[in-house]
């Protein structure tokens, strides 16, 4: 069982946000709860994945990674505003897909097999969770895991909560 302890401030005062991450014994993560959540709403969603056991052919290839990217990003939802991407000697690649709504960035080391992805949206328009699933599969990647976290609460006087982020689901 985890749990995590997080301060809301607002014009009424303090309050406290107490999140439960609870895991059941089928193995699976539940998403955290959050006291008074319909007060709150939040400026973007944002993903921290992990791959595992992927193809390495494909993550030290830039241009396939490029054009995978850009696949999720289209995917979820997101508009393609820039790319910028780099590959590494002996092997590697970096690169992010700048969006209307965020970005989605990647580090690969095709040479363990892992791909670290970053997949921030604004606004409800795209759903990251669509671009992690695509790029699971275009990884050929056998074993994956994600982190998310509501980022920029919203009071309900419309103003930015001075706060660190709520763990929303860990999959």
């Amino acid at each position: 069982m985890i749990f995590f302890f997080n301060k809301r401030k607002s014009r009424l005062g303090a309050r406290w946000c107490v999140g439960f991450l609870i895991k059941e014994i089928s193995g699976k993560l539940n998403n955290a709860q959050y006291p008074n959540e319909n007060n709150f709403d939040y400026l973007g969603r944002h993903i921290l994945a992990e791959f595992f056991d992927c193809n390495p052919n494909i993550l030290n290839n830039l241009q396939l990674i490029e054009q995978k990217m850009t696949e999720a990003a289209v995917e979820c939802g997101a508009t393609v505003v820039q790319k910028c991407f780099h590959m590494f000697s002996p092997h590697g690649v970096s690169g992010v897909v700048i969006i209307a709504e965020s970005h989605l960035a990647i580090h690969t080391w095709p040479e363990l097999g892992y791909a670290a992805v970053d997949l921030f949206t604004c606004g409800e328009t795209c759903d990251p969770k669509v671009a992690y699933a695509f790029l699971k599969k275009a990884f050929n990647s056998t074993t994956g895991s994600y982190s998310e976290l509501k980022r920029g609460h919203i009071s309900p006087e419309h103003q930015v909560v001075q706060e660190p982020f709520c763990i929303k689901s860990q999959v």
